[in-house]
């Protein structure tokens, strides 16, 4: 069960619809070890498309660098999808490489900023998709 609080869920939400019609993409990392989502990291999608997301190699390389340098680990992975529902695609199980990490999906299909979404996570390990329930809190 991924476990966040309301402002993080808000921020990602948030997040995906401002980059729409683009895929929208970001970590939430956390104290290592704990799987504690804590502090938000919204990246720029490289791709700056709305069926792909990749994140840009020197922004992810500082990331990693930051995050072990604060004694931190990526634990939510999220990006958006525009025009489908919340659920991986074959190239979301190819690039998930955190065995450790929630794969958060925020569907912005049929909406128009205003209206309904999806915000759906799941675990992704040797290309085995298992979706978990999301609990929201208001704070740890």
């Amino acid at each position: 069960m991924l476990t966040l609080t309301q402002e993080l869920y808000d921020r990602i939400v948030e997040h995906a619809r401002k980059d729409h019609p683009d895929e929208a993409c970001g970590v939430v990392a956390g104290p290592a070890g704990t799987g504690r989502p804590e502090r938000f990291v919204p990246m720029l999608n490289a791709a700056r498309s709305p069926t792909f997301y990749e994140f840009d190699s020197k922004d992810l390389l500082a990331l990693y660098r930051e995050m072990d340098d604060r004694d931190e680990e990526p634990v939510i992975v999220y990006h958006s999808h525009t025009a489908t529902e919340a659920y991986p695609s074959r190239t979301d199980v190819t690039y998930a490489n955190e065995p450790g990490a929630h794969y958060v999906l925020v569907s912005t299909a049929d909406t128009d900023g205003l209206g309904e979404f999806q915000f759906r996570s799941y675990r992704i390990v040797d290309g085995v998709i298992t979706e978990e329930e999301v609990q929201v809190v208001a704070a740890y």
